[in-house]
């Protein structure tokens, strides 16, 4: 069954758009002519080189950034940069604002406090389970930082429009949305997504940051816990995870030349999810977690019955060729992630899926 595939709603890691696995497959033993494979190559090679250039300049012109922005591929994933954004940006008498929509933003939040620094929770909806996204939020003008998660897999929310911070440079955490959609990423002093959830594999985290929130770096800092040591050597001051990185760069191929830009990727992403929220809502089978006003375009959290049908429901879907449609363990439930790579037919695949198990179940 070598070529056997599933739909994977894997939450993280998740899919990769296939294209991207078989031009890895093909060049693995032998990559760019070197007689190598890119696990084998050197970080300081010229093939190498050519790698993470590309997967810089293709960012760059995906978000439209300008030259104030770093792009930068670090290790550690997003629970590192938890601890490293107030490291690095929150000075001895400065204060953030941090906006609690859920587990990531609550550990970024703890993150912070571990390490004794000045945090002010300006808004949480933690008083109905993480179901909404706070609206209405007033934000300090003197805030060092305004810190939100964009999308949040496990209760599957997500800002449907960035906040207005007041001037106060806006950090996001954007592992499981990064480039999902258009936006504007002037307002943005930092912008950090693990790879492995929607851009590429696990093992390497994209940092982009503008050069104002550079300039706040502290000097008596380790080298590796510095966003300045990663800018300057353009990632490449230790070896990097090139495997990941090189992958990261394919699926940025795959976004601008197969799939035609973020307008169209938006307009993809908008479709499966409405295809599976409108399902969803015309049934009284199944209910949707989140507010209708705050759902998430990539992370689709639904209930049925009983547990015990949703334990059913996991387990014959995955023998439909269906796999990873488990809730978090925190929360229980189903959960289906359509990230990038998701094709609408596999979207559809589920809903015709989840038709035939409530006739038989409902």
């Amino acid at each position: 069954m070598k070529d056997h595939r599933i739909f994977n709603f894997n939450p993280g890691p998740a899919a990769l758009p296939l294209p991207v696995l078989e031009e890895i497959q093909d060049n693995f033993l032998n990559f760019a002519g070197t007689g190598m494979s890119i696990t084998e190559v050197s970080h300081r090679s010229p093939a190498f080189d050519e790698v993470i250039n590309d997967a810089v300049a293709r960012i760059r012109r995906l978000l439209d950034l300008d030259d104030r922005f770093k792009v930068l591929f670090m290790q550690g994933g997003a629970s590192l940069q938890f601890a490293l954004i107030p490291m690095n940006f929150l000075a001895a008498g400065d204060t953030a604002d941090y906006v609690n929509t859920g587990t990531w933003s609550t550990k970024a939040i703890k993150e912070a406090q571990v390490l004794g620094k000045s945090v002010r929770v300006a808004a949480s909806s933690e008083d109905r389970d993480f179901a909404y996204i706070p609206k209405g939020i007033e934000y300090r003008p003197d805030a060092a930082f305004v810190h939100i998660t964009s999308n949040n897999t496990i209760k599957g929310t997500q800002w449907a429009k960035f906040p207005d911070t007041g001037g106060a440079p806006l950090v996001a955490d954007m592992s499981s949305d990064i480039l999902s959609r258009r936006f504007d990423a002037s307002g943005f002093g930092l912008i950090y997504a693990g790879a492995q959830k929607n851009i590429g594999p696990a093992g390497v985290c994209l940092a982009i940051i503008r050069d104002d929130m550079l300039a706040k770096v502290p000097d008596d800092l380790p080298s590796m816990l510095k966003y300045t040591t990663y800018a300057a050597k353009n990632s490449l001051y230790n070896t990097p995870p090139c495997f990941a990185i090189y992958t990261v760069q394919l699926v940025l191929k795959w976004l601008e030349e197969t799939v035609g830009g973020l307008d169209k990727m938006e307009a993809a992403n908008r479709e499966k999810a409405e295809t599976l929220y409108g399902f969803i809502d015309g049934s009284g089978f199944y209910r949707g977690t989140a507010d209708v006003d705050s759902r998430s375009m990539m992370n689709v959290t639904f209930r049925l019955p009983s547990e015990a049908l949703e334990k059913k429901f996991v387990a014959e879907a995955l023998e439909n060729d269906l796999g990873g449609l488990k809730g978090h363990r925190s929360v229980g439930g189903c959960r289906a992630s359509i990230y990038n790579p998701m094709p609408k037919e596999g979207v559809e695949a589920l809903v015709d899926f989840m038709k035939e198990f409530e006739r038989k179940n409902g």
